[in-house]
């Protein structure tokens, strides 16, 4: 025990977790650390040391908790179906008239890969192996192209099945399911901004990106079979959810059937099978050892009773709600250049949260624009972690070009950010019709 009030506690404790994560120190770790030590301040060794023990197992034993790895391995069992070139092949025969084209059809090809999968960074990775070589082939600029691949990768974590949708739900005891159904919406109009911009540019600047033409209307409802399972997928999730048919769970695990199904079709490997199950284990279980520790450190703010009093403090300012709102955006934009979306969540949100609430805004709503600025931090240096992934596969494009291609989209997304916020409705309004 200590003389230290709690709220003074709970102050050190955040001042203590930041330190760490600049120190380098693994969230999943540092997050436990603080939160142990802090709850033995506050309640004493043998009940300190009992409740932080006890705070993964509680939360980790929620069921809403196994969506994730359904999630995951729908990914990865895309990835090894060979979804991903398919619907890269049917994006470039339906675009690739356009200005662009060929950078359009990226988009909408990533997001149709986002449908049946959770990771920015997997697709990030698969996209440069598929689609920068046929941009280059066709001459388009490497910054456009590597560009294209690493803000349509942002879609990824909007378009659900969405990971960090699901870490958003469970930190903040939000419903996953009207999460995962609110993010449709707002995912397809940032691919219709994202195809916008670069048809915009490329027909300002056409040696950016030249039309591909040559395809005739046979062959491109040809290249549409070979879409199925996204299709398949989306309507599996979707509905499912929307008329209250499956829990997300449940149609995470028809979803991965259903793509598990079409894999075997493909002829998928057993050595594939294999790696692709234990590639799902992996991240399965890097996510949950981040979430069980920082779900340490949310207990031991909780007693601290720090999120209340933050949350009180705001409200009682003479400012309004917007300017608030404004400046919490402003908070997310610098931690997103030092810190990976989950992190950043994991850090903010259990004193972000009740202020949010506090304000009167949509919590559902607010979880969206959240992933749309874990976006936009994913590709500002000097982290920019998708930009890293692009230039991991190809090394031959420097990241100083990387970063250059993407400006253009970050501004995208700032515009998609403002129309959410002038318009939350946009996201609300499709939920509020499935209730």
């Amino acid at each position: 025990m200590t003389d230290l009030s709690p709220m003074a506690i709970g102050g050190l404790g955040v001042a203590a977790l930041l330190v760490l994560c600049f120190a380098g120190v693994r969230f999943a770790f540092a997050g436990a650390l603080v939160g142990t030590a802090g709850l033995t301040m506050m309640l004493g060794w043998d009940a300190g040391l009992r409740t932080a023990g006890i705070a993964p197992y509680t939360a980790g034993a929620n069921y809403t908790l196994s969506v994730l790895p359904m999630f995951i391995l729908i990914g990865y069992l895309a990835y090894y179906a060979g979804i991903t070139q398919t619907a890269f092949e049917a994006a470039r025969r339906w675009f690739g008239w356009l200005p662009g084209g060929l950078a359009t059809g990226t988009v909408f090809a990533v997001a149709g890969f986002s449908a049946v999968s959770g990771a920015s960074s997997a697709a990030a990775a698969v996209f440069a192996k598929v689609a920068i070589p046929e941009m280059l082939r066709a001459r388009y600029d490497r910054r456009l192209a590597a560009g294209v691949c690493a803000a349509g990768a942002t879609l990824d974590s909007l378009i659900p099945p969405s990971t960090l949708l699901v870490v958003y739900g469970i930190i903040t005891e939000q419903s996953i399911g009207k999460l995962l159904i609110a993010g449709f919406v707002p995912g397809l109009v940032s691919a219709l901004v994202y195809g916008a911009i670069i048809t915009w540019r490329c027909w300002r600047n056409p040696d950016l990106g030249p039309r591909v033409t040559g395809y005739s209307w046979p062959q491109r409802f040809e290249s549409l079979p070979g879409t199925t399972p996204i299709f398949l997928v989306i309507l599996i999730i979707f509905f499912s959810m929307y008329f209250g048919w499956a829990t997300p769970t449940e149609a995470g695990a028809l979803g991965a059937f259903s793509v598990f199904v079409f894999a075997l079709k493909n002829g998928i490997k057993r050595d594939e099978l294999r790696q692709c199950l234990l590639d799902s284990a992996r991240l399965t279980v890097m996510i949950f050892t981040v979430i069980w520790g920082v779900l340490i450190f949310v207990r031991f703010l909780g007693f601290s009773g720090m999120p209340e009093e933050v949350a009180k403090w705001v409200t009682s300012l003479e400012v309004s709600p917007l300017l608030v709102l404004l400046a919490i955006y402003v908070l997310y934009f610098i931690l997103g250049t030092v810190l990976e979306g989950i992190g950043m969540f994991l850090l903010t949100l259990p004193v972000i949260f009740p202020v949010i609430v506090a304000l009167g805004y949509d919590p559902i709503w607010f979880g969206i624009v959240l992933v749309k600025l874990s976006g936009i931090a994913s590709m500002s240096p000097p982290v920019g972690l998708v930009v890293f992934v692009v230039n991991g596969v190809r090394p031959d494009i420097p990241v100083r070009d990387i970063f250059k291609g993407i400006w253009p989209f970050i501004f995208a997304d700032i515009v998609t950010l403002g129309v959410l916020t002038a318009f939350p409705e946009i996201v609300t309004f499709i939920v509020e019709i499935s209730d």
